[in-house]
């Protein structure tokens, strides 16, 4: 008789690390993986730890999703290959198996775990790790189907739910509202006064809509210089802001002045220089760089700092509002891909008990043959194979019936 088949352990997924949740940033940066060390680490990881692992690393977070047995291996890989004892790193790490790993990827890809609720550079960063794994030959077909899925989920929830419609910063903020006046900011001409963080910042964002201009005004040319030249642009002297106001359709101001840049009537004169065309104006400066009274000017449509940290409250608050809806989609996504995870785990048992039926088809087989050829009645010797065939295949299940349930 046959052995019986063991069960097919459960599939070891996990997804374990430290995040801007669990751990300050002295301890984040200590556990960064660079770019040029990632495969290295990966295929160190699948020497003993693991079958199958990838490595996300981003400034918030480092996570290693592995197929494996022992966990607390891994654990203690990450803090020694990073060169900490394993006891300082432990207080901020979580580990998390199947499902959970499951559904913690998805939320992950989603922008559900993110210092920003819903920002979508995330996504971008697991698609690299993915490439990461895959050009390591550590991505096997567990990995795969996971990181696949939390794409697809990932673009389920921004398609269906507003959490990655509404902006959450100030400079995301300035560059919708300017989308509001100006069918296109491709045709528009930016200027930006200052040449500080907050410039920086919206620079950034005002560039990815590639206008068809873009100015950097600053007490210190060499300043603006250098910011201006990041994004193909040009620098002007802050005196000579008299000089090219009327030439920009956009205004972003910044700066530490104690005293308004722009007035009223510099604001008349650029607007009768540009007869009349509209004039979109951003004042982020505490105090403020605008005077008030350009708000009264019909052509202007002027917002301060405060206009915008509305925006960005109410826009965080619809983003919140998404989440439950987030949430759902993300069950039952993380069930469908339990579903999958449980009947590949079968796979292998299935395939031992057609092996095992195979087996008992050649041995009653051939002792049918042999009973033929000594001249016994077929009928009979069809008959009693039919009962032993029937009883080897039954035996198995039958025995797993009697067995009582956990």
């Amino acid at each position: 008789m046959a052995a019986q088949p063991a069960p097919h352990p459960l599939t070891a997924l996990y997804a374990l690390g430290l995040n801007h949740q669990t751990a300050p940033l002295t301890v984040r940066e200590r556990v960064v993986f660079h770019v040029d060390r990632v495969t290295e680490a990966l295929r160190e990881m699948t020497r003993g730890l693991a079958s199958e692992a990838a490595i996300l690393s981003t400034c918030n977070r480092t996570e290693l999703y592995f197929s494996g047995e022992h966990p607390q291996a891994a654990a203690e890989w990450l803090a020694q290959y990073h060169r900490l004892a394993p006891g300082d790193l432990a207080p901020y790490l979580y580990t998390l198996p199947r499902d959970q790993a499951v559904r913690h990827v998805f939320r992950v890809a989603s922008g559900l775990d993110s210092m920003v609720l819903g920002e979508p550079q995330i996504l971008g960063q697991m698609k690299e790790a993915a490439r990461q794994a895959e050009s390591a030959g550590t991505l096997g077909t567990l990995l795969h189907k996971l990181f696949q899925r939390s794409f697809a989920v990932a673009k389920e929830v921004r398609s269906t739910t507003s959490l990655g419609t509404a902006s959450v910063s100030m400079a995301a903020a300035a560059v919708k509202l300017a989308a509001r006046i100006f069918p296109s900011l491709r045709e528009q001409s930016v200027l930006f006064i200052g040449a500080g963080e907050m410039i920086e910042l919206c620079a950034t964002h005002f560039a990815a809509q590639a206008p068809a201009r873009l100015t950097v005004a600053n007490r210190t040319v060499e300043r603006a210089s250098r910011l201006a030249a990041r994004f193909n642009g040009q620098a002007i002297e802050l005196k000579r802001l008299a000089e090219h106001l009327h030439e920009h359709d956009i205004i972003v101001s910044s700066t530490a002045s104690s005293l308004p840049i722009l007035g009223k009537g510099l604001v008349e004169r650029a607007l009768r220089a540009r007869r009349r065309r509209p004039m979109f104006m951003v004042d982020l400066a505490v105090p403020r760089d605008i005077e008030p009274e350009v708000a009264e000017l019909d052509d202007v449509f002027l917002y301060t700092v405060d206009d915008l940290a509305g925006i960005v409250a109410a826009n965080l608050d619809a983003r919140r509002s998404s989440v439950d809806q987030a949430e759902a989609i993300i069950d039952t996504q993380v069930g469908q891909f339990m579903h999958w995870l449980k009947t590949r785990e079968v796979v292998p048992l299935i395939l031992q008990l057609r092996e095992q039926a195979e087996e008992a088809r050649r041995e009653e087989l051939d002792r049918a043959l042999r009973a033929l050829s000594r001249g016994e009645d077929p009928a009979a010797v069809l008959d009693a194979l039919s009962q032993r065939l029937t009883n080897k295949l039954l035996h198995t299940p039958t025995q797993a019936l009697k067995k009582p349930r956990q």
